[in-house]
């Protein structure tokens, strides 16, 4: 890692005609996790992925998978991702009301829990329940598809959760997901984000999945300089 800053790659962008061995070159090339984003079509406009996918990426990876639920009533499926394979279960806010209690139950499955809020929610929504969680997603896209542009506004709610993490002596990550590129990388993680998720950004047609990735470290190194 650079700067302590880690990178996971989403398979969003990714090429599933060689899923495998991107997430392979990913992991060769760095990668601290590996970032799989589910979506319903009913929270999100979108549908995408599913337990058979995170269970073919258990097979060809010893990364975390970092599974990003952006479905409606989650709680009727963490039992499967975790099943599947999945080392981090991410939660919207937005998508249950009972956040508290499917972080305690992902954690007594010996899995990390995460709480993931959007643009248009406050930081305040996560803030009684970061004790209970070991990582936080902010959205810096409307979820839903790859390539959209960053939003400036999340680096705000950045640097509050990572102010309110470290004056509450917590542990948990920072996590930034959307619109990840080589020039805001270092911005955001001057904002306080420890992981940043990255789907376009790694895996496109300019350039391979090795060098996307060694410009993002060497953006994340220039910008800690």
């Amino acid at each position: 890692m650079t700067g302590g800053v880690k990178l996971a790659p989403s398979i969003l962008a990714a090429d599933f005609a060689r899923l495998g061995e991107q997430v392979r070159e990913a992991e060769a090339a760095g990668a601290d996790s590996i970032h799989i984003d589910v979506m319903d079509g009913r929270f999100v406009p979108v549908i995408s992925l599913g337990t058979p996918i995170v269970e073919a990426i258990r097979r060809v990876t010893e990364l975390p998978l970092d599974v990003h639920l952006m479905i409606e009533q989650p709680e009727r499926h963490i039992g499967a991702f975790m099943d599947a394979g999945g080392d981090v279960i991410n939660v919207h806010v937005e998508a249950t009301r009972h956040l508290h209690r499917i972080a305690r139950e992902v954690r007594g499955r010996g899995k990390l829990a995460g709480g993931c809020i959007n643009p248009g929610t406050p930081v305040s929504a996560l803030e009684s329940l970061l004790p209970e969680l070991d990582q936080v997603i902010v959205m810096s896209v409307n979820p839903g598809w790859s390539g959209q542009k960053f939003i400036e506004g999340a680096l705000a709610k950045m640097r509050r959760l990572r102010q309110m993490i470290d004056d509450a002596g917590l542990a948990a990550e920072v996590e930034v997901d959307g619109g990840v590129t080589v020039s805001n990388a270092p911005v955001c993680a001057a904002a306080g984000a420890n992981s940043l998720v990255a789907a376009s950004a790694v895996f496109n047609d300019s350039a391979s999945v090795t060098e996307n990735m060694a410009r993002l470290r060497e953006a994340l190194a220039a910008g800690a300089k």
